[in-house]
């Protein structure tokens, strides 16, 4: 890699750095290129980014923003994920490292708040971005729908008191 690309990779990587709303480091145990695709494949559907980079120059990209802290992470051979949702990345990191012995979750973090190892599987356990959209979105249309059944409910009940006083009359 000569100067110029080295230069290239830093931006990239600060400006991937400026932009994510969480970073998690791994550390790749012989993931083999077929199970190291999946894993990217699968950080792409969740709107997640997984980048392998030499330590010292992800090191330098880091220095300025939020995420300095995660240099001393970076050691051996690691790999970064990095996400616009909060819980994205993590989610997908801890889910291939439950059935993949070879990747191990390093550390990470959220904004300026360091993680650990527990703090990345704690964050992996909340709910996505788009989860909790939904659950407020149900919550939303909850008083409504019982609104609606409340208002017909008397109705209904009057129409079936007609209903057995007719049937009295009748027999």
């Amino acid at each position: 890699m000569n100067r110029s690309e080295k230069t290239e990779t830093v931006a990239s990587l600060n400006a991937t750095f400026n932009e994510a709303a969480v970073v998690v480091v791994t550390r790749n145990l012989g993931l083999t290129v077929a199970q190291s695709t999946d894993l990217r494949l699968k950080m792409r559907d969740a709107g997640a980014s997984y980048k392998v980079a030499k330590n010292r120059l992800a090191k330098i990209a880091l220095e300025g923003t939020q995420y300095g802290a995660v240099a001393e992470l970076l050691t051996g051979p690691t790999a970064l994920a990095t996400s616009s949702d909060p819980v994205a990345a993590a989610k997908i990191a801890v889910e291939f490292a439950k059935t993949n012995d070879k990747l191990e979750i390093v550390g990470g973090a959220m904004g300026d708040t360091f993680l650990d190892v527990n703090g990345v599987k704690a964050l992996a356990s909340l709910p996505s971005l788009d989860e909790l959209r939904a659950t407020i979105i149900g919550l939303v249309q909850a008083p409504a729908t019982k609104i609606a059944q409340l208002t017909t409910a008397p109705a209904a009940k009057l129409a079936r008191v007609f209903g057995a006083y007719a049937d009295q009359k009748a027999a």
